[in-house]
């Protein structure tokens, strides 16, 4: 990898600026001052040093934040905020993305990463991967609709979705509900419930696989995954 490529993809500033960082003398290979944007380094054997801290290489990224109902899960949009715009420098310089998408109003867990292959098949219906989602719906939530579910229902364009697990937490004019899907048809929890005649007036999604939302997020906050929500996650994807 060239010598500035990796200090910009750190965030040691734009490649202009580390290049002008090198023309200091500021940055050191194994001991030794490196003025050329164009020499290679090995991020995983070599030593680099910016004015004597080690740098400090990582190829990927794992966050998981809190989407509030005001962001949209894209890397760009023209028109509204998206849940990359929220991010700290330190952590956009990594191009990360959004893993699958939660609607605009849709609170909860989101997994943004650079990791396409771990994206990828946390996304893929092949993997059969669970999304949980807690909702209130308008109307009473019966055994019948339970037992639906886990037969799957057919949407308004005629599919017929794939079986769910539908907890009941509450049952009466507002209900509230736990559910389990494996696949992400546009508007699914929604259409869903549609399906059997009720109406979802608030969805948030508390679990991804194994991947479960800390609830000491508040909505709009993101912290990096542990070590060992990433192995767990990792291991149930079947990478």
């Amino acid at each position: 990898m060239r010598l500035d490529k990796l200090l910009a993809n750190m965030g040691y500033g734009t490649r202009k600026e580390v290049k002008t960082m090198l023309k200091a003398g500021h940055v050191r290979v194994n001991g030794t001052p490196e003025k050329s944007p164009k020499t290679h380094v090995d991020p995983d054997a070599d030593s680099v040093t910016v004015m004597g801290d080690e740098v400090e290489y990582r190829e990927f990224i794992y966050l998981m934040m809190n989407k509030p109902g005001d962001l949209i899960s894209a890397t760009e949009d023209a028109q509204d905020t998206t849940v990359i715009d929220i991010l700290q420098p330190e952590d956009h310089v990594f191009d990360p993305f959004p893993v699958g998408r939660l609607d605009k109003d849709t609170e909860g867990l989101l997994l943004i990463t650079n990791d396409g292959q771990l994206a990828h098949r946390l996304t893929s219906p092949k993997k059969n991967i669970g999304k949980t989602y807690y909702a209130v719906i308008e109307g009473k939530v019966t055994e019948e609709d339970v037992a639906a579910f886990s037969k799957g229902v057919t949407l308004d364009d005629g599919y017929h979705t794939k079986p769910g697990e539908l907890t009941v937490l509450h049952s009466g004019e507002e209900s509230e509900i736990e559910l389990t899907i494996t696949e992400g048809k546009f508007h699914q929890v929604k259409r869903m419930f549609e399906a059997v005649g009720k109406k979802v007036v608030y969805l948030k999604r508390i679990k991804m696989g194994t991947l479960e939302l800390d609830p000491d997020l508040d909505l709009g906050e993101y912290r990096e995954l542990t070590d060992e929500e990433l192995d767990y996650l990792i291991s149930n994807s079947g990478l």
